[in-house]
C-alpha cells in the first residue's frame, strides 16, 4: 500500500503567505504611517542600543534593517518590531567584555558571531518545536533580571554624562571606575548630558498630558509623540554641537559614521572565541525569546489575535541570522518600538519592512549628519528609556505572596548588580528549579472527610466533615515522581500508625495527581505490602486517564489489596457499607 504524503504547510512555514495575498490600500496606509513614525524613532535608539554594546554607532542601524525584512515573511506577529534591545545590548557587551578584543573590527565581527550563534539556537528550537522553553524562566526571574540590568544599564550611561572613561560590568566594578574618573569630568558633557535627561524625563512625565489637555490628543497619539521625543533631542544637540563645536571643548562625539549598505558576509573570527560565545549565545536567546514572545503575545491579544511560539523561534532565529550577515548584532523583539508600531496603526509585518526601508534611506544619506552628536545624548536616551525597565516592587510582592519567589527574584537582583548578567540569571534559573523541587518534593497531603450532604470531600482540619475512623482518606495534592515518593510513603505511614487498632482501609485520593513515575510506582509497591500486611487494605479514586494507562501497564494493579474507584465519595459509601454488612 503506497502512502499518502502530508503536504508541506508553505503558509505556515512563511506567514506571509496567509496575510501577503490579502494585503490592500488601507493596510498599506496603517503600515506606511507606523513605519514612518518608528523609523523616527528607532534611528536615535538603534545607535545608542549599540553603544551600549560597545560598537560603533552603526551596527545599531546595521541590525534593525535586514531583521526587519526577514520578520515581516517568517513571523506570525503582525505589530512586533526587531531590532536591538537594552537588555540584550547589555548581555553582548557583557559577553564579549571578557575575551580582550583590541581592534574594534574584531569587536564588530565578534558581535556578530554571537547574533549567528543565537541565531542557530533559535533555529534548532524551533525545529524542534521548542516554544514552550520559555517557561523554565518563571516571572520573578525575569522581573528580577530585568530590574538589575535596567539600573546596571543606567549607571554604566554615566560615564558618558559625564565624559569620562570607565568600564565594568557589575555594579561594584561600574562604581569604582565612575569613581577614579569623577574627578576628570568635563562639565561641559556635564551639563549637556543632564540638560538631555531633563528634557527627555519631561518627555516622559509630563508632555503626555500637556498634549491631550491643550491639543485634545488621545492618549495613544500622545504616547506616540512621547516616544518619538528622543528625535529632538538628537537633532537639538547635533545643532548645538555643530555651533559651537563642542568636541573643542572636550565633548565626546560619535563622530564619523559610515554610509552606505550593511556589509554582506561572514564574520572571520577566531575559532576558540567562537566557543567562549557559545554560553552567552545560549543565555541571550533565552532572554531574547521570552521577552520577545511576551510583547508579542501582548499585542496580539489587544486584537484578538494569536501568534505561534515555534514559529516565532524560527522568525527570531532567521532575524538574528539575518543580523550577524549583515554586520548586526543580536536582536529580538523590543516592547516600546513594538507599542509605537501598534499605536500608529501597523496592519501587517509589512510595516517592520517600511521600516528597514526608511532605516536604509538613513543609513545611505543620514550618517554624516550623526557626525556631532553627542554622546551624552544617547546615554540620557539609554537612562531614560530603561528606568521603565525598573521595578523594584516586584521584591515587596514577591515577599508579601511567597517567599521562594521572593529568594528567587532576590538573588536574581543581587547577583546580576554584583556579579554580572550572565551569573544572574542563569543562578535566577538555577533557584526557581532547585525551589521547584524542594516545594514538590515536599507535597500537601490532606485528609479529607465527606462535605455532609453532599459527594465533596475536603481538609479536615479546615471544614465540618464526617469521617469514619475505620478509613482515611488522603488527598495528595502533587504529581507523584522521585523527588517526593519516599516522602509520600512516609506520610502514609506516619497517620496509620496513628491509628491501626482501628484502621481498616486507606484510600489514596488522586484527583490531583497528573504523573506517576517508577520511583513513586516502587513507593506505591511498598505501601500496598506494608498496609496488607497489617491487615489494611489500599484504595485508590479519582486516578486519571493517562495515570491509569501507566499503571495498567506494571504489576501494581495486580497486587493492589484493594480496588480502584471512579470517585472519592464512590469509595467511601462502598467501603462504609461492605463494612456494615459484615458488622
Amino acid at each position: 500500500m503506497k502512502l499518502k504524503k502530508t503536504p508541506i504547510a508553505w503558509s505556515n512555514l512563511f506567514p506571509i503567505l496567509q496575510w501577503g495575498p490579502r494585503y490592500g490600500r488601507e493596510d498599506l496606509l496603517g503600515d506606511g504611517t507606523a513605519a514612518l513614525i518608528v523609523t523616527i524613532m528607532l534611528i536615535p535608539q538603534s545607535l545608542a542600543y549599540a553603544l551600549l554594546a560597545g560598537l560603533p554607532a552603526e551596527v545599531g542601524l546595521y541590525a534593525s534593517i535586514l531583521p526587519l525584512v526577514v520578520y515581516a515573511v517568517l513571523g506570525t506577529s503582525r505589530v512586533l518590531a526587531v531590532g536591538p534591545v537594552a537588555v540584550v545590548s547589555l548581555m553582548s557587551a557583557s559577553a564579549l567584555a571578557p575575551l580582550g578584543l583590541e581592534s574594534v573590527a574584531d569587536y564588530v565581527a565578534a558581535s556578530a558571531m554571537l547574533a549567528l550563534l543565537s541565531g542557530a539556537m533559535l533555529l534548532a528550537m524551533g525545529a524542534l518545536k521548542l516554544g514552550l522553553v520559555a517557561n523554565l524562566l518563571s516571572h520573578p526571574v525575569i522581573a528580577g533580571f530585568i530590574t538589575a540590568s535596567g539600573i546596571l544599564i543606567a549607571i554604566s550611561q554615566f560615564k558618558h554624562l559625564l565624559g569620562v572613561t570607565a568600564s565594568g560590568h557589575n555594579l561594584p566594578e561600574i562604581l569604582q571606575s565612575l569613581g577614579q574618573g569623577i574627578w576628570n569630568s568635563n562639565l561641559v558633557t556635564l551639563f549637556l548630558g543632564l540638560s538631555v535627561l531633563g528634557f527627555l524625563y519631561w518627555l516622559r512625565r509630563g508632555l503626555s498630558g500637556l498634549l491631550q489637555r491643550r491639543f485634545n490628543l488621545t492618549a495613544a497619539s500622545a504616547g506616540t509623540v512621547v516616544r518619538i521625543g528622543p528625535v529632538f533631542a538628537v537633532a537639538g544637540t547635533i545643532l548645538i554641537s555643530w555651533a559651537f563645536n563642542l568636541p573643542q571643548l572636550g565633548v565626546s562625539v560619535v563622530g564619523q559614521v559610515p554610509t552606505g549598505l550593511p556589509p554582506l558576509g561572514f564574520p572571520s573570527i577566531d575559532f576558540g572565541i567562537t566557543t567562549a560565545l557559545l554560553g552567552p549565545a545560549a543565555l541571550i536567546t533565552i532572554i531574547g525569546y521570552v521577552e520577545s514572545v511576551s510583547v508579542a503575545q501582548t499585542l496580539a491579544a489587544k486584537r484578538r489575535q494569536r501568534i505561534d511560539t515555534n514559529q516565532e523561534l524560527t522568525a527570531l532565529g532567521a532575524a538574528n541570522i539575518a543580523s550577524g550577515l549583515s554586520g548586526g548584532y543580536a536582536v529580538t523583539g523590543g516592547f516600546a518600538r513594538s507599542v509605537v508600531n501598534f499605536d500608529a496603526g501597523a496592519r501587517t509585518p509589512a510595516a517592520g519592512a517600511l521600516t528597514a526601508i526608511g532605516l536604509t534611506f538613513a543609513a545611505i544619506y543620514l550618517t554624516p549628519l550623526l557626525y556631532f552628536l553627542p554622546k551624552a545624548t544617547l546615554a540620557a536616551t539609554i537612562i531614560v528609556a530603561v528606568l521603565s525597565l525598573v521595578d523594584l516592587s516586584i521584591l515587596k510582592r514577591a515577599w508579601g505572596y511567597s517567599r521562594a519567589d521572593f529568594a528567587a527574584v532576590s538573588i536574581t537582583i543581587a547577583l546580576t548588580l554584583l556579579v554580572g548578567v550572565e551569573t544572574g540569571v542563569a543562578t535566577g534559573v538555577l533557584t526557581s528549579l532547585l525551589l521547584y523541587l524542594w516545594k514538590t518534593s515536599r507535597p500537601h497531603v490532606a485528609e479529607v472527610g465527606q462535605v455532609p450532604g453532599t459527594e465533596h470531600f475536603r481538609n479536615i482540619h479546615r471544614h465540618d466533615v464526617t469521617t469514619d475512623p475505620r478509613i482515611v482518606t488522603l488527598r495528595i495534592d502533587e504529581s507523584l515522581y522521585f523527588a517526593n515518593a519516599r516522602r509520600m510513603e512516609d506520610l502514609i505511614l506516619e497517620r496509620v500508625h496513628q491509628g491501626k487498632d482501628e484502621i481498616a482501609h486507606v484510600i489514596l485520593m488522586c484527583s490531583a495527581v497528573n504523573e506517576v513515575d517508577l520511583s513513586a510506582l516502587e513507593s506505591l509497591e511498598a505501601i500496598n505490602h506494608q498496609l496488607s500486611d497489617m491487615g489494611i487494605q489500599l484504595h485508590l479514586s479519582e486516578v486519571k486517564g493517562p495515570v491509569m494507562d501507566r499503571l495498567q501497564r506494571s504489576h501494581f494493579l495486580d497486587e493492589l489489596s484493594g480496588e480502584v474507584f471512579l470517585s472519592q465519595n464512590c469509595a467511601f459509601q462502598n467501603l462504609r457499607s461492605k463494612m456494615s454488612d459484615h458488622a
